[in-house]
């Protein structure tokens, strides 16, 4: 799991998404994100690790972990790929690794 940036070309709308599923050890995406507007999907234009702000680390001790991301923000399953009409989000389910 990764963080994305996102660019929808037709509406010209940018997002940024922390639920990008990649092949492990790559920036390579799985699930495309749909844009809210136009429907169109996308990969997004540049990928990251998930970090913490504090320490700089992916997985970290840290007592209170500042991630670049936001939990109260809900997970929009009707344009996740991963997600789009199975019954279980992405952020209620286990990461599965997926095999080519």
């Amino acid at each position: 799991q990764k963080y994305g940036y996102y660019h929808c070309k037709a509406c010209n709308i940018r997002w940024e998404s922390a639920y990008v599923w990649c092949v492990q050890g790559t920036n390579k995406v799985y699930f495309r994100q749909f844009c809210r507007t136009c429907q169109k999907s996308y990969n997004p234009y540049r990928v990251e690790d998930i970090t913490c702000q504090s320490c700089k680390q992916t997985r970290c001790i840290c007592p209170v972990k500042m991630r670049h991301v936001d939990p109260k923000r809900p997970h929009r399953q009707d344009l996740c790929g991963r997600c789009k009409g199975k019954r279980l989000s992405c952020d209620s389910t286990f990461s599965f690794k997926y095999i080519i």
